[in-house]
């Protein structure tokens, strides 16, 4: 899969997730744009096997990472376009402040 067929796949994953799909159809999209095979030389170290994987992986997760970004500044620069009660940035705020008050020891409770 090229570059852009990932960043493709992010936005298919957006937009399926908006559309109600299910964990499992998003997962196996995302998955689609990860590659399950990679070369590394028969005589590597195991840090030079972990060094190619992760060479490998970077490619792809950074376009997808580049997908997620082009979507979001697409549907931000549409919804700031509109004059809303609250802009993308400030909504973005809002979302950062209630995760950092999520207890890490216990996802969904909020700390005080």
């Amino acid at each position: 899969m090229n570059e852009n067929e990932v960043k493709l796949t992010a936005i298919a994953a957006l937009t399926a997730t908006r559309a109600g799909a299910g964990d499992d159809y998003v997962s196996d999209l995302l998955g689609e744009a990860i590659p399950t095979r990679f070369q590394v030389p028969a005589d590597a170290t195991a840090a030079e096997a972990g060094g190619a994987v992760l060479e490998q992986l970077s490619e792809p997760l950074s376009a997808l990472v580049n997908g997620f970004l082009m979507a979001f500044e697409a549907l931000a620069d549409a919804h700031d376009g509109t004059d809303p009660p609250q802009t993308s940035a400030q909504i973005l705020q809002q979302l950062a402040l209630t995760l950092s008050l999520e207890d890490p020891e216990d996802p969904g409770v909020t700390r005080t």
